[in-house]
């Protein structure tokens, strides 16, 4: 098809006549601009007094600013702006983006003027998202598909990019509208076996969560206990599977005799098993660390999905930048809850939940569980059950081109990941809904039951623990509670709140001032190696510390039935009031001290486990003193419900409302964590304690602290999370208030050439970040009329596509608009296709658009419940004013936190 402002025709070459150029184009995907090319004639702001934008900006390989601030997040604090240059975020106050970059810049030369055909070709850029596999229909019918008739044909995203909900949901709606319009035999039967991919791809996501789950729990065993010795039936039995158990100290000969200790080159016994547990500890953290640090660092991954043009449409630029200085982030580090958040929010990052993380997340959990840190598996059981998501997803192409779509499965894993973790399936489905997922409709918590249904029934077949449960800790109490006890459990809940707001407070602030403002930032694998000595040497000499996390908060769940006489079951509790509870105390200050330090380092961690423990330190505490006090003062007025039952308060009670009540304190989770705490426990008898402690917890722990430590991590990072839950007081503050009028343009009137979009481009990403796009606009007497938007990536590519002279002119011609294009198909076999110098094809013609006089809560909900991408701000009377797009306005709702 022949534009109608295109003068004379133009011959088409095949494939095989690809430009040189973009030959090697092709070949440096993740080549970045020189500094020439990041310094255009023509900025992006329109105030002759501004020429950079202020700070850093967000960008993807894309290109890369002039600017060197390590990060590798999205919203950093304010900056100062350079004298003189000022942009509009700044002098709205608003934060800019950072620089966002996922792998190594390389140098090279590239050629100063670009040297294009005079007759446009077709290189083999990467496929678009919307590709269609039936090209002819959307030739020959313009109505065939609605969805990119006015959404808009889009690319991949890039990492590190922003998912628009709104497209994907017209997009797959779409899809479904002409899946379900075939009325045959054969359409029939398609249609039914769409609608089976979705509980076929959460059965196998369960079954394999479970599996990963089996595997990471039976070897973490079996090296935990490999501190201490090991079997001599065979060093792969755990110390719970072995009758016949070796210490250190008696493999090497050094053993107790009649006549004293046999020593071992000088050690004692307990010297030599002392320095075996510390060394076998720090080995398993360091291989660990090396395994997260040199597998998963965010510069190691590339994808095909991600665009990498703009500097070879630079004609000034002669090399490229040098490397930049810049924040790495370790996919397999740390819980990986934050990170899920943000992901399942509408952001990408691509690799965060591939093969690769899911290997070394697997394989390093196992490992920095094992070595004794203070840490948990369970956290990263969301993350591992999202990778297996994600991997599976990709091969039904209905999750593949719809990251919109993906994210359902996404949600229906993190709830298997946490019915693995906890023996929780029901659980797991409300944790995803209430702390993880962003988007969870009905269809969503079928799926979601159902995959951690398939979770836990496998899990339960597999048997982890040879105990017939699916957790260590699982309990079944069978004695009811009294309502004496109900002050007791509020104190829990007190201190829950207080502990879990000090620790969320103490480990934001280790992380960023110690952690990343000393030389450990630097050094990782020596802050992994210290912590885990200092763990080691404290955790040996107390029997509670040296116990793992998960046997830790079984031995304080313990039920004291019939005539047990070991450990904390005893006939007398003032027998556990003198070395016992001491030895439990220790154990809270070291463990709370430890977990502080521990969590962000950079190896596989979870929270759960250590919060539980010092919970259930604390409750177990209590028990045995409220235990005590009965057993001494059976007559007291608030026992009289017992009728001198002496078994009349459960330690181990105490210690499970004490664990629930932390752990809502740290991670502020409320009807989530109550029901998983009855399905440990098997009964609702003790709802009512269990949901007294968690809700006074959490109304403590946000009156000191506001946020929990999944948000303050995100902070941390500087994600681009935007938290639909919370409220914002506007003031009087007006959308005209929050509108960037600084965007360049895409004017249709004017003459657009390949030369000068090339240039649009390049002032853009140099000026900006990449997630973002192009208003495109006609004038009108009254002003500017909005025609369309066309995203960053999606001018990108459609430029990479075309190899025409600099001077050739490109169109946005929305009527003329047919359809996607396939980049994958040559244009040379549908002569009758699309101009390729339309760019309509890649418009959004129907953007959202607010009034300028709207209020600002209409704009929350535009983004937060809609999920949109951009807004665009007009005028009474609908002419074009300017733009607000998310990351944007995230910079501007965490300003409104800072005022």
């Amino acid at each position: 098809m022949q534009s109608p402002n295109t003068q004379g025709s133009r011959s088409v070459d095949s494939f095989s006549d690809v430009s040189p150029v973009l030959q090697r184009r092709s070949d440096n995907l993740e080549a970045i601009g020189s500094p020439q090319a990041s310094s255009p004639t023509r900025r992006r702001h329109r105030d002759p007094g501004s020429s950079a934008r202020n700070g850093s900006s967000e960008t993807t390989q894309l290109a890369a600013s002039a600017q060197n601030i390590p990060s590798y997040g999205t919203v950093p604090a304010l900056r100062s702006p350079p004298p003189g240059k000022r942009s509009f975020r700044s002098r709205r106050g608003f934060p800019s983006l950072p620089d966002i970059l996922t792998s190594p810049q390389r140098t090279g030369s590239f050629p100063a003027t670009p040297t294009f055909p005079r007759t446009y070709s077709f290189s083999r850029p990467i496929s678009t998202y919307d590709a269609t596999n039936h090209p002819e229909e959307v030739y020959n019918d313009a109505d065939a598909i609605p969805d990119t008739q006015l959404n808009g044909v889009r690319v991949w995203y890039s990492s590190f990019s922003s998912v628009d909900w709104l497209h994907d949901a017209i997009k797959e709606s779409s899809r479904v509208w002409r899946l379900r319009s075939r009325k045959s035999v054969r359409g029939r039967i398609r249609s039914a076996l769409d609608r089976s991919v979705d509980w076929i791809t959460v059965t196998i996501v369960g079954f394999l969560t479970a599996i990963v789950a089996f595997i990471i729990i039976r070897s973490e065993q079996v090296l935990f206990d490999l501190k201490e010795g090991r079997c001599s039936k065979g060093w792969w039995l755990a110390k719970r599977f072995c009758s016949d158990w070796e210490d250190w100290s008696e493999i090497f000969g050094a053993e107790s005799g009649e006549n004293g200790p046999k020593t071992w080159i000088g050690f004692a016994p307990w010297a030599l098993d002392y320095i075996s547990y510390i060394v076998v500890a720090l080995l398993l953290a360091l291989v660990s660390s090396l395994l997260t640090i040199y597998l998963t660092a965010s510069t190691s991954f590339t994808t095909h999905k991600d665009y990498a043009v703009a500097t070879h449409f630079n004609s000034d630029s002669k090399t490229a930048t040098a490397p930049q200085k810049r924040k790495i982030l370790y996919f397999a580090a740390g819980s990986g809850i934050p990170e899920i958040k943000t992901i399942l929010s509408g952001f990408v990052i691509h690799g965060y939940l591939g093969a690769r993380t899911l290997f070394t997340k697997a394989v390093g959990l196992t490992l920095s569980v094992a070595s004794g840190l203070s840490l948990g598996k369970e956290g990263p059981f969301v993350h591992i059950a999202c990778c297996i998501g994600n991997i599976v997803s990709r091969y039904f192409p209905k999750y593949e081109a719809n990251e919109g779509k993906r994210r359902e499965v996404l949600s229906a894993a993190a709830a298997a990941g946490v019915a693995v973790a906890f023996g929780a399936p029901i659980g797991g489905v409300l944790f995803s809904l209430e702390e993880v997922s962003y988007y969870f409709p009905p269809k969503v918590m079928w799926q979601s039951f159902f995959c951690a249904m398939i979770a836990a029934m496998t899990l339960r077949f597999l048997d982890p623990f040879g105990t017939g449960k699916l957790v260590l800790f699982q309990v079944t109490y069978d004695k009811d509670w009294h309502a004496y006890e109900l002050i007791f459990f509020l104190f829990l809940g007190v201190f829950g709140g207080v502990y879990g707001a000090l620790f969320s407070k103490l480990n934001y602030r280790w992380s960023r001032y110690v952690r990343n403002g000393t030389w450990l930032g630097s050094h990782p694998v020596s802050e992994v190696l210290l912590i885990t000595l200092i763990t080691a040497f404290l955790s040996f000499l107390n029997p509670y510390t040296r116990m793992g996390g998960t046997e830790l908060v079984y031995n304080l769940f313990a039920e004291c039935r019939g005539d047990k006489q070991s450990g904390l079951c005893v006939r007398d509790p003032s027998l556990l009031l003198g070395p016992v509870t001491r030895s439990i105390g220790l154990a809270l200050l070291v463990k709370g001290a430890l977990t502080v330090v521990t969590f962000g380092i950079k190896l596989p961690a979870g929270i759960f486990i250590p919060t539980l423990g010092v919970g259930a330190c604390f409750g177990r505490i209590l028990g045995i003193i409220v235990q005590n006090l009965q057993f001494r003062h059976p007559d007291l007025p608030m026992f009289r419900a017992c009728k001198g039952d002496t078994d009349c308060v459960i330690p181990g009670l105490y210690a499970m409302v004490g664990a629930a009540a932390t752990l809502s304190g740290v991670t502020r989770t409320t009807v989530s964590l109550a029901v998983i705490m009855f399905e440990l426990t098997d009964t609702l008898t003790y709802a009512v304690p269990v949901m007294l402690s968690i809700l006074a917890a959490k109304t403590i722990a946000d009156a000191i602290e506001p946020k929990g430590i999944y948000d303050l991590v995100i902070d941390l990072s500087q994600l681009p999370y935007l938290d639909a839950k919370r409220e914002y007081v506007w003031e009087k503050l007006r959308v005209s208030d929050v509108t960037d009028r600084d965007v360049d343009i895409i004017r249709v009137d004017e003459e657009n050439t390949i030369k000068s979009l090339r240039m649009k481009l390049q002032n853009f990403v140099s000026a900006y970040y990449a997630d973002s796009g192009f208003p495109i606009v006609r004038r009108e007497a009254g002003g500017m009329k909005m025609i369309g938007y066309i995203g960053l990536n999606e001018l990108e590519h459609a430029l990479s596509i075309v190899t025409l002279g600099d001077d050739a002119p490109c169109y946005f011609n929305p009527a003329s608009s047919i359809g996607p294009v396939d980049s994958e198909s040559s244009f040379t076999e549908t002569p009758t296709g699309p101009d390729p110098l339309d760019f309509s094809l890649f418009m959004d013609q129907a953007p959202l658009t607010v009034q300028t006089h709207s209020p600002l809560e209409l704009v929350q909900q535009l983004f937060a419940k809609l999920g949109a991408k951009y807004v665009i701000v007009t005028d009474p009377n609908g002419y074009y004013e300017g733009v607000i797009d998310k990351n944007a306005w995230i910079a501007f709702l965490n300003s409104l936190e800072d005022s």
